[in-house]
């Protein structure tokens, strides 16, 4: 039997279907959509913080010059992996040679490159004419007080041939050849420890040729 309704109420019931129908299909796309996807951090949690003053390589890394280890002018021990990524100005210093003076060249090459990745790393020697005689305590304070010196010194070494030669100088002569002819020789260190350029002791802290080979290697990263 077909029940036939009257044309009010078949339209009424139309409308209602029709109006719950599209209102089921706006729930539909509501429920359906979906929140993009959450962002993954690929960030290496073991890899190295990259140094501030531009250098990659790492103490754990560190190899040539970078390799050695020596003491501190207190007489602690220190790995020189930890300058690795800087370049260095190695230099054995003297407190009563002519060209002590030189120590106001070097602090102030500290002064200007050490944001750059530089660094001086002086060795106090007794080897020319006798003129490193002082104790550690006398060596740091003649440094602090007469030029403000804020690079580091270590302990007192020797840099000539024998078997008394400090290994820093015994490795500074298998790579370059050369050994300090007198107080104040300087030897340029790449980041890395393995590129290494000597200039002799008369060769001023403000000499173009120096500062082009420190320039030179404080643009090379890593």
């Amino acid at each position: 039997m077909i029940l036939r309704l009257p044309c009010p109420l078949a339209l009424l019931l139309t409308a209602s279907l029709l109006t719950g129908c599209a209102g089921d299909a706006a729930d539909m796309v509501v429920t359906e959509s979906h929140a993009p996807p959450e962002a993954v951090d690929s960030t290496d949690e073991d890899a190295p913080a990259p140094d501030p003053a531009g250098g990659t390589t790492t103490e754990d890394e560190a190899s040539g010059f970078y390799a050695l280890s020596t003491h501190s002018l207190a007489g602690e021990p220190v790995a020189l992996g930890s300058y690795a990524g800087r370049v260095a100005l190695v230099v054995n210093v003297a407190s009563e040679c002519g060209l002590t003076p030189q120590y106001e060249g070097l602090q102030a090459l500290q002064a200007d490159l050490a944001d750059r990745g530089f660094t001086v790393l002086a060795f106090p020697s007794n080897d020319f004419g006798g003129q490193e005689p002082g104790s550690p305590a006398e060596i740091t304070e003649f440094c602090s007080v007469n030029y403000g010196v804020t690079f580091p010194l270590f302990e007192k070494v020797v840099t000539r041939s024998g078997d008394a030669q400090s290994p820093i100088y015994t490795t500074l002569a298998t790579m370059t050849g050369q050994l300090p002819s007198w107080n104040f020789g300087k030897y340029v260190v790449s980041r890395n420890g393995e590129r290494v350029r000597y200039f002799a002791p008369t060769t001023a802290p403000d000499d173009a040729g120096l500062l082009a080979a420190i320039t030179e290697e404080l643009a090379v990263q890593g």
